[in-house]
């Protein structure tokens, strides 16, 4: 078993980063449908935003820990963040909190 990530195999890698990819564009998704920005997760969860950039992105890891934190900000279970997005979410940027109803 590695114990640092350049002993890990080629294959191993990219499993990681699909996953990566594939949580960060769930939390998006999840995100989105409540029409909530980067800024409103980051600062309701405790993270910065460049680092939900990042988790979104699938270029940075996130303890699980982290996790439980932008799972109560969005209301719904880790079990909902760790499911395949049911589509890749659209960036269309919005800076100012929660958007209003109907938009």
């Amino acid at each position: 078993m590695p114990t640092r990530p350049q002993q890990s195999s080629t294959e191993q890698v990219l499993r990681w980063a699909a996953r990566r990819e594939q949580v960060g564009s769930r939390i998006r998704e999840l995100r989105l449908a409540q029409d909530l920005s980067q800024e409103a997760l980051a600062l309701e969860s405790g993270l910065s935003r460049n680092m939900i950039i990042g988790i979104e992105w699938g270029r940075k890891s996130v303890a699980y820990e982290r996790l439980w934190d932008i799972a109560d900000v969005l209301g719904v279970t880790i079990g909902q963040i760790l499911t395949v997005p049911e589509s890749d979410a659209t960036a269309q940027p919005y800076r100012g909190g929660r958007r209003p109803m109907g938009r």
